[in-house]
């Protein structure tokens, strides 16, 4: 499964569309406002589990800390630029108090077996802010002896102080945003950050003890080549992660206005980009690190590597998982869940956010409960792409459907999207036992996942979801 093929630029450019990264399906767009509060509540109750499939009844929990220093102009998440000490610890406060709202609808005897803080910048908190946020989780929720705890970092503005608290709170994951080493992208881009600072930062984590450590890059950066690329590649292997994601930078002025900073003509042709995710993946996978999907890579003894050989990779808000099928509760602005047969999402703003809370409400202004065939589908979906197969005999069983029958206008479609045009590309096959992804496929497993997905044709827009390639 971790083989990485040869890449044919022109089945790459041939299949390379905006599509969904498949988080969740169905996916955000399919999201509605007759969902809220009162359907969450029933959700963490035990409203409505699913009918079939992997739902473990434990947790994993993610915390949104949407602040940053500075604004970085690729960014596309949910963020807030703000150096103000007050509103970053009145919204601490408040994640607190939408903790103990949720965990009182919570069974206690479900256990905490993953824990996330992503943003913006976790670690634009203060210390004692970490300190702080960390003792109040565990005093609402009940943990594993063995939970799993990341948390994203910015090496720019870090300290020791910093990395202990995390490990005081409980961490002992990090991923750290690089991006690009090249000092002319940095610079078109606004993140300033020197190899020798990420450098010192890798080293303390690990001299504290961190048992992980991801860095994130992204190809299609301004001002960025082949050439200039490979160097940042060659310094980010001599740090010798555990992980690397290889991001493709969604370049979408009308959803984010500040990539409208970046002038097209200094973003790399497509053909240069496509050069450099090709270059890239093949040293990667030359340099002892396991292909796991889309723009993942894990040493071959990480938990990622293991989950992928033991089927337990999943894929959740939070990108893969190495904990199959667990409620992900949500916490903070923007926040999206996963709780049973259903998908919440909470509000946008402080604002909102606030108000809900001081009003007692759960802040879930949008959601979606799932039918059986969205179930059914997400089962596929999952996976496609997290294992590059799905066996037809374990599928009846656990649905009661052939797959042949169920899915038959898909496996009988035509087109230059459908799964017959992938097969005559040698993407995937499709034999009488199993649908299998072909090595090639692996880069373009979204777009094979797309085949299966019903509700595309009402959400797809080009503004909406990132390219495949």
């Amino acid at each position: 499964m971790s083989a990485v093929p040869e890449l044919d630029p022109d089945l790459l450019k041939k299949y390379d569309r905006a599509g969904p990264r498949y988080t969740s399906y169905p996916t955000a767009p399919s999201f509605h406002t007759d969902f809220g509060p009162e359907q969450y509540s029933q959700a963490l109750q035990g409203g409505k589990p699913i009918p079939f499939g992997e739902e473990n009844p434990d947790l994993s929990l993610y915390f949104h800390i949407p602040f940053c220093d500075t604004l970085c102009y690729f960014c596309g998440c949910s963020m807030i630029v703000s150096n103000n000490r007050p509103r970053i610890q009145r919204y601490v406060s408040y994640l607190q108090k939408e903790m103990e709202m949720v965990s009182a609808l919570v069974d206690p005897s479900r256990k905490v077996q993953q824990l996330h803080w992503g943003g913006g910048t976790p670690t634009h908190l203060s210390p004692s802010e970490i300190r702080s946020l960390g003792e109040a989780i565990h005093k609402y929720y009940s943990f594993s002896d063995d939970c799993e705890a990341s948390c994203e970092i910015d090496p720019r503005e870090l300290s020791e102080d910093h990395l202990r608290a995390l490990r005081d709170a409980g961490f002992q994951r990090i991923s750290l945003g690089l991006q690009d080493l090249n000092p002319r992208v940095q610079k078109a881009v606004n993140r300033i950050q020197s190899l020798e600072l990420t450098s010192g930062i890798v080293s303390m984590a690990r001299k504290l003890g961190f048992q992980s450590i991801n860095i994130d890059l992204i190809y299609g950066l301004p001002h960025q080549s082949v050439g200039s690329f490979a160097v940042t590649l060659e310094q980010v292997l001599e740090l010798d992660p555990d992980r690397i994601a290889l991001f493709n930078f969604a370049y979408l002025p009308k959803m984010f206005k500040h990539h409208s900073v970046i002038q097209p003509e200094d973003l790399p042709s497509a053909s240069e980009k496509l050069q450099i995710l090709i270059q890239s993946v093949q040293r990667i996978a030359t340099s002892g690190y396991r292909f796991i999907g889309m723009d993942h890579f894990a040493k071959k003894d990480d938990e990622l590597s293991r989950a992928q050989d033991r089927g337990d990779l999943y894929r959740n808000f939070q990108g893969y998982s190495t904990r199959k099928g667990l409620n992900l509760i949500a916490h903070g602005i923007t926040g999206i869940g996963q709780v049973g047969a259903t998908y919440s999402q909470n509000l946008k703003t402080e604002k909102e956010y606030f108000s809900a809370i001081d009003e007692g409400r759960l802040p879930v202004f949008r959601g979606y409960e799932l039918n059986r065939d969205d179930i059914v589908r997400r089962h596929v979906i999952t996976e496609i792409m997290c294992h590059f197969s799905l066996n037809f005999a374990a599928f009846e069983k656990l649905t009661g459907q052939s797959f042949r029958d169920y899915f038959a206008a898909e496996l009988n479609q035509t087109g230059p999207d459908s799964l017959q045009s992938m097969a005559g590309d040698q993407l995937l096959r499709i034999g009488e036992h199993a649908l299998e992804v072909l090595p090639m496929g692996r880069f373009l497993v979204r777009n094979i996942a797309m085949c299966f997905d019903s509700h595309l044709a009402r959400t797809r827009s080009g503004g909406s979801f990132s390219r495949t390639i």
